[in-house]
């Protein structure tokens, strides 16, 4: 089953090319993380787990100027505790899913990535920046934290020190340091799309199975021993060769063609 252009608004999404599926926001005036728009990224990765035939999905924005511009301040102020841990609870199931989901992800960025808009980059496999892009977690000027995973995923990209630096200052960060400081995987002359596209591209020539499997093993690193962390590699790996995956990509490299991968 393939994915076909649907739209729920302000969420749309199609298949670009084989394999790689685009979802585009467009909430203007700067794509806030609305309820309506956060279950339109809950009904794009519906779609793509029903279609099963996607291995990248890109985020991008229809919005000049914003990726997104994070959480809903309207909406906050309108709001009691009760409703805030809901819409809370909304934001991170979002991101979480995005993170944990079958398919590999990159955030395309132009324009600013602020507050949950950078969350819900972070929760993405990958980053790909514009040349104006800018990112930032500016919630303690409004008297809050990061609460959507971005006290947890920053320091895991940037590490303690830096996280702290944008975090507790709230300042926005170019494209050019957030690329030097590995916010950003990939820094484009162009627009954060096309990056995009040829980096997933790059991505669809190899084995899914495999990829995800790197990027579980990866993960570990940050929070088991290096003991632990290595028998849970050895599991990886074991079970992807058990799988046949590996077999096809061994046969292949014998009879010297293209691995015809899951």
């Amino acid at each position: 089953m393939s994915v076909q252009e649907q739209k729920v608004k302000p969420v749309s999404w199609s298949m670009a090319e084989k394999g790689i599926m685009v979802v585009t926001m467009a909430h203007g005036p700067a794509n806030p993380l609305s309820p309506v728009l956060l279950d339109g990224l809950h009904a794009a990765c519906d779609a793509a787990e029903q279609a099963g035939d996607v291995k990248v999905m890109i985020i991008d924005s229809a919005i000049e100027g914003f990726f997104a511009a994070g959480a809903d301040i309207k909406h906050l102020t309108t709001i009691d505790a009760a409703s805030f841990t809901e819409y809370g609870n909304l934001m991170r199931s979002a991101n979480d899913r995005l993170e944990a989901s079958g398919w590999l992800s990159i955030a395309a960025v132009d324009g600013v990535a602020l507050g949950g808009g950078l969350e819900l980059a972070m929760a993405c496999t990958f980053r790909v920046s514009g040349p104006t892009a800018r990112f930032g977690l500016p919630e303690v000027k409004i008297g809050l934290i990061p609460g959507a995973g971005g006290t947890q995923r920053l320091p895991r990209l940037v590490g303690r020190g830096r996280a702290l630096d944008i975090v507790v200052t709230g300042r926005q960060v170019s494209a050019t340091e957030a690329h030097a400081v590995g916010l950003v995987d990939r820094l484009s002359e162009g627009t954060a799309l096309d990056a995009a596209l040829e980096l997933a591209r790059q991505l669809t020539k190899s084995s899914l199975p495999a990829q995800l499997a790197g990027v579980r093993a990866v993960n570990a690193a940050f929070e088991l021993s290096f003991e632990e962390g290595g028998k849970y590699e050895l599991a990886q790996e074991q079970t992807l060769f058990e799988d046949g995956e590996a077999a096809e990509g061994l046969r292949a490299f014998v009879e010297k063609r293209k691995p015809n991968f899951a």
